[in-house]
């Protein structure tokens, strides 16, 4: 009998809500049939429901990396939660009763064969002359426009570069509102990011006149300054070559590029085989995308290699977008697809299979941790050096200890009390929050053993700390030979 995890099944629902009504089906007796083919590829069953006949139920492995799931319930939700309870049914080991595949699957089987062979021949309509020149006018006037707001970007960095930050507060900042809906005319979505955290930043400024907001808006206008300086030559070079087609280049997605897996494949940016682990799992609100984004740090079992995956949910479409949630298990992707950028790369996959986390693996990752705070500190801050990269960089680093130190006082005085990482050379650093995400800090003092806080690898996102003029770590979770204890979720 085929065997399912739960970590699957969890994978596989919509949202929270149907896993967990699925599960009460269950749990609840709700199927009074069930049924499996002899060879384990097909399995259905008649369940309970709110009307007055049954659902029939099935699920498909006959593409065992692509289940088709059916159901006679009218739910829009893909899977219902119907489907996911007989997932359900097979994870607890229930008795599944043998039968033959109905005649209408084996048909719809038929259907989807032919279907594949004729994509795997590569038989299609080729597409004419015509419509190529088409498609490639319409980048290349994508690109124009592109081009056309970036002009009109530069006008507003050079003034705010000339005039100071201040000028944004001697008017209103509707002017700059405008502006930021203009750039989404203009096929610039990353430049309009920038241009509303500045926005955001600059209103903050002005309510509570905390200088905190004043220098985080300089960083951002640094940051949107040569965006617009390194976009502006990316896109006339695509328009010298006259190659406006996608590309392996990080601006390509800033500004307005969207990534399909076929498209990053055919790019090379793959690798089969791999196995991931996932470190931490957090809800972050964008406020200046407003969208809210589902951020995991994963590490490739067989490298050591961070990587991270970002699921967008625009607020105005969270009902139609799945969230996504934490994972504990190991994580065999059926192709690994990475989006251009060499440090901690985002990565996806459309299919995978759930296992538990040999033992083996995490005495793998200690091993692959970086041995030193300084090392480890020196390959961040080459990376933090690229002015549009992240505010943070994830590490992984081999401890001696974690606990309270003494910061160093003024003139010899007495410090304060931190909290800290020490690594086996007797260096330390200091653990401390990111803006905008939970706070990790205070649950150290929690940990279920205390030898947890001697002896293992933390999982971090290294930041500068423009207050104190220092290296921090925003700690995630912690590495032992015998797990991952991760500080949230």
């Amino acid at each position: 009998m085929r065997t399912v995890k739960e970590q699957e099944i969890t994978a596989l629902a919509p949202n929270a809500n149907a896993a967990g009504n699925a599960r009460k089906i269950s749990s609840g007796g709700g199927f009074v049939s069930r049924k499996r083919s002899e060879d384990d590829s097909f399995y259905m069953g008649e369940c309970k429901g709110s009307g007055k006949n049954n659902y029939v139920v099935s699920a498909d492995y006959i593409d065992e990396e692509h289940p088709v799931f059916r159901c006679s319930c009218p739910s829009r939700q893909f899977p219902c939660k119907h489907s996911l309870a007989l997932l359900y049914e097979m994870a607890a080991g229930k008795e599944f009763a043998v039968t033959e595949i109905p005649e209408d699957i084996l048909a719809k089987r038929e259907k989807k064969e032919a279907r594949a062979a004729k994509k795997q021949s590569g038989e299609k309509k080729p597409a004419s002359e015509k419509s190529a020149r088409a498609s490639r006018a319409a980048k290349t006037k994508k690109i124009k426009k592109q081009l056309e707001g970036l002009g009109l970007l530069r006008q507003l960095t050079e003034g705010l570069v000339s005039g100071g930050l201040a000028a944004m507060g001697s008017v209103s900042l509707k002017t700059y509102r405008d502006l930021a809906k203009q750039l989404g005319d203009y096929y610039l979505p990353g430049p309009l990011v920038y241009l509303n955290r500045l926005i955001l930043e600059m209103e903050a400024c002005q309510k509570d006149q905390d200088p905190r907001h004043y220098d985080q808006a300089v960083e951002i206008l640094k940051k949107l300054r040569a965006l617009e300086k390194k976009a502006e030559v990316y896109l006339r070079e695509k328009l010298e070559k006259d190659s406006p087609e996608a590309d392996d280049d990080e601006l390509y997605e800033e500004l307005g590029g969207v990534w399909k897996l076929e498209q990053l494949n055919g790019l090379g940016l793959k690798k089969e085989g791999a196995r991931l682990v996932q470190l931490s799992f957090q809800v972050v609100f964008d406020k200046a995308r407003k969208e809210y984004i589902d951020q995991g740090f994963w590490a490739d079992a067989d490298t050591g290699q961070l990587v991270h995956t970002s699921n967008y949910r625009p607020v105005k479409a969270l009902k139609y977008v799945k969230q996504e949630d934490s994972c504990f298990g190991l994580v065999r992707p059926s192709v690994l697809s990475y989006y251009p950028g060499s440090a901690n790369p985002r990565v996806r996959w459309e299919s995978a299979a759930y296992e538990d986390i040999p033992a083996q693996v995490c005495k793998d990752l200690m091993e692959k941790a970086c041995k030193d705070i300084p090392s480890a500190m020196k390959d961040v801050k080459n990376q933090l050096k690229n002015t549009l990269s992240q505010e943070y960089c994830p590490v992984m680093i081999s401890y001696q200890e974690l606990g309270m130190a003494e910061t160093e006082g003024e003139e010899g005085g007495t410090g304060k009390m931190v909290c800290a990482m020490k690594d086996h050379g007797g260096n330390r650093i200091r653990l401390g929050s990111l803006k905008g995400w939970e706070d990790t800090v205070s649950t150290l003092p929690m940990l279920p053993a205390h030898s947890l806080y001697r002896e293992g690898v933390l999982f971090g996102l290294a930041y500068y700390d423009a207050g104190n003029r220092q290296m921090g770590i925003y700690p995630l979770s912690i590495i032992k030979e015998d797990g991952i204890f991760r500080l949230l979720y």
